[in-house]
Formats: structure tokens, sequence, C-alpha cells
């Protein structure tokens, strides 16, 4: 306890931001976390070994995020980010009961920043399907706004067009065209990207939904979430020398740093493999 108040004293709070997702979804997360907070040193762990949980039970969930809380530790991170939303949708509760640090999910920003933008409270929301099996993104969005009309809609095609890098190809299109047209139908004004993977496919979205769907993406609105914890609560790094990111995985990192390019627009120097705790 001494050695992390030497730490806080001598530059606010010099510790990295711990960030963890199923795979490398969360980079996206990481990339908007850089730009709102660019002096502050971030952590992340993929659970590459066990990917993907969209297609997890809520038991297998909820141990795999106690795991990756457990590696994050090991870090010596100042407050976890769980960029993962199936993560958040069936663990985040039970996370911040056990845990004794600042935890935030990507659910909650994402469904403020829907409400704030949607002038006729009908919401779609897409994700993976144990994240829409989960009701989450509904309960929050009602809680918050009683009168909102929430349209689900899962879409684990996605994720793996995403991975090999089809973002603008005429298959993901025609993938996009068949998943969204329930939504369409519904006339939503407002589409929750309700996985980490989705911003990458922001252009084809927005082209198959229209100009007239405005299109949330949760790891933005999660960083804004992130700054106003760190301002609120002191813990933001004053540090003037240059952040230092480590990037670790539960397997394969150099698949990992080929693919995370396409999420972050340039190469990492080093992934770490870690064993879970």
């Amino acid at each position: 306890m001494r050695r992390g108040s030497e730490v806080r004293s001598a530059a606010g709070d010099a510790r990295a931001i711990g960030v963890f997702d199923s795979g490398i979804g969360g980079l996206t997360v990481v990339q908007e976390l850089t730009r709102a907070l660019p002096n502050e040193q971030i952590v992340y762990f993929g659970d590459t070994a066990r990917v993907p949980y969209g297609t997890k039970s809520r038991e297998a969930v909820i141990r795999f995020s106690r795991d990756n809380v457990r590696v994050l530790l090991k870090e010596r991170v100042k407050m976890i980010v769980v960029a993962c939303n199936t993560s958040t949708s069936w663990a985040l509760a039970i996370l911040r009961k056990e845990f004794d640090l600042p935890i935030i999910g990507v659910i909650e920003p994402g469904s403020r920043r829907a409400i704030e933008v949607s002038a006729k409270g009908r919401i779609g929301v897409i994700a993976t399907p144990s994240t829409v099996n989960s009701g989450k993104y509904a309960q929050t969005i009602q809680k918050l706004l009683p009168s909102a009309k929430v349209f689900s809609k899962a879409c684990p095609l996605f994720v793996p067009l995403v991975e090999e890098g089809w973002l603008d190809t005429r298959v993901t299109e025609n993938v996009a065209e068949e998943y969204l047209a329930p939504l369409k139908a519904q006339h939503i004004d407002t589409l929750i990207l309700g996985c980490t993977h989705y911003p990458l496919l922001k252009p084809v979205l927005q082209k198959v939904m229209g100009r007239g769907v405005a299109l949330i993406d949760s790891a933005a609105e999660t960083a804004r979430e992130v700054k106003k914890l760190l301002e609120a609560k002191g813990l933001g790094r004053l540090s003037r020398r240059p952040p230092h990111h480590a990037f670790l995985v539960s397997d394969e990192p150099e698949h990992f740093r080929g693919v995370a390019k396409r999420f972050l627009g340039q190469d990492l120097p080093h992934v770490r493999r870690v064993d879970h705790v």
C-alpha cells in the first residue's frame, strides 16, 4: 500500500489503466482511451485462448472475467475497463462486488449516449448472441428512459469478418443488409454498436442504415466515462514522461499483433503471452 501511495503522490496516480476483452475487439476501446487520455498508460489483456465469449454460457463468462481481472491486478493497474460487451453483460456487477478498485463496463456509457441523441426513443442494438440474450442494453436504456423502445439483433458474423479484415467488401455489406433489415423495419433512429469489433464496420453500417440513423460507438463513450472518473477521483497520471502501453494475451501473440494493426493503425512493438492466474 505504501508503495502505491508513493506512486500517487509523486505523479498523481502513475499506474496504468487495465483493459480486458475476450480477444482483440477491445483495442477499439484502447484507441479511444489514448485519444481521450494521451498521458495515461494502458495495460491491455486479450483472452485470445478462450475467444469468443459471445457464444459461451453465463457461468463461463463470469469465470473468465474474474481470471482476467486477476491478470491485470498482477500488473498493478489503478482501474479496469471491461471492454467486452458480453463480460459487461454477465459479470460487471459481480466484479465490482469482488474487487476493490474502480471497474467500468461498456454498456452504461453507450446506453446513456444513445438516449441523448435519439429523437424518437426508438433505439436499436446490435451485439453478440450472448449480449443480446442477457437483455442488459434494453434493461439499462429503459431504466434511464422508460418510454424508449429497444430493438436488439444478434450479429455473430460481424466478428470474424472484422478479424479477417473484410471491412468494406460486398460480402460484408450483404451480411449487414440481412442483419439490419429487421431494425430498419422498426424505423429506429439510433443504433448502438454493442460489440467492440463493430466500430470498424461503421462505413458499411451507416451505408446500410442511412444517414438518418445515428451510430453509437460504445468505445468512444466508455473513454469519456473513464476520463470523468479519473478526474473525479484524482487518479490521473501527471508525469510528463511519455506513457508506455503493454499488451498481453493468453495465446498466439503473433497473430494478435497482425490483427491489431487493423484496429490501431500501427504495429505493436511487443505482445507478451501470460497464463491465467
